[in-house]
């Protein structure tokens, strides 16, 4: 593999959720040849004794993903906490992305919101985040993009044709139904420069417009279970607040989703203009 840095992060907790995103990180790194680190955050003053344990805990998960799947990731420990210092090691190495498992929304996240929105809110890398493990080993066949009203669509885009063009994945951009004129403008806006790009980069897609839906989160994942989506694509809220942790901002529901299809989570960036070669179909 490559060593110019962008590794792919997958956070490591020593559960089987922690394997479930292993497995797709390794499916992910045979395609776009990229080395994997497995980060495993240990409490702030930890003991030397846990140190030592937790490093040979991770050897030997190590020898064991290199028996199973012929790679072989390396490790890194970090003293702190989940919410911060994931998304400060991935700043730290410029990470390519970040592949995480979740449990979804259960017991006390109910009412405190998703702690895996918290850990990815501020990140630079895009996170995968995922509840299962792969159903095949070979590629995003599908990937669904929702498209509303949102500058912030364009930012995601990016990612969708650099996955597009390594799996020679059939994009499906699904569109947000309103009837207020000017939000109809801003979403045909979105979907004819998304279009524009795809056709750019000689990416396969299909547009789809539901006549009505009453929630578009909750409509998104229906309609990626009825087209066997491998993953779905979407923008984390820009300015998140404590409230949208307490109440819920709308993307949990995708993040968290009962169908267990993995989910892209990329944050608005200051600047567009500097998303990169593959949107200009270099």
């Amino acid at each position: 593999m490559n060593n110019e840095g962008n590794e792919i992060i997958v956070t490591w907790d020593f559960t089987n959720i922690s394997q479930c995103a292993l497995e797709h990180a390794i499916r992910i790194s045979r395609t776009i040849n990229k080395d994997i680190i497995l980060l495993h955050i240990l409490p702030e003053k930890v003991t030397e004794k846990d140190k030592e344990s937790a490093i040979e805990k991770l050897n030997i998960i190590i020898e064991e993903t290199e028996r199973r799947f012929n790679i072989k990731p390396s490790f890194v420990l970090q003293e702190g906490n989940i919410f911060k210092t994931i998304s400060e090691y991935s700043v730290s190495i410029n990470a390519s992305l970040v592949v995480m498992g979740t449990h979804g929304i259960k017991g006390s996240q109910k009412l405190f919101g998703s702690w895996a929105l918290k850990v990815i809110v501020g990140s630079a890398a895009p996170f995968i985040v995922v509840q299962d493990k792969p159903k095949t080993h070979e590629k995003y066949s599908n990937i669904v993009f929702p498209i509303d009203f949102k500058s912030e669509n364009k930012e995601k885009l990016y990612w969708a044709i650099y996955f597009g063009k390594y799996f020679n994945s059939k994009v499906h951009l699904y569109k947000y139904p309103v009837n207020d004129k000017s939000l109809q403008k801003k979403i045909n806006s979105n979907l004819n420069f998304a279009i524009k790009f795809l056709i750019q980069n000689n990416l396969d897609y299909e547009i789809y417009s539901p006549e009505k839906v009453t929630d578009f989160n909750k409509s998104t994942v229906e309609f990626a279970k009825g087209i066997n989506a491998d993953l779905i694509l979407i923008m984390t809220t820009k300015y998140i607040t404590f409230f949208d942790y307490i109440f819920g901002a709308k993307e949990q529901k995708i993040i968290a989703n009962s169908e267990k299809i993995p989910v892209m989570c990329v944050n608005p960036k200051v600047n567009f203009a500097t998303v990169g070669q593959f949107m200009f179909g270099q």
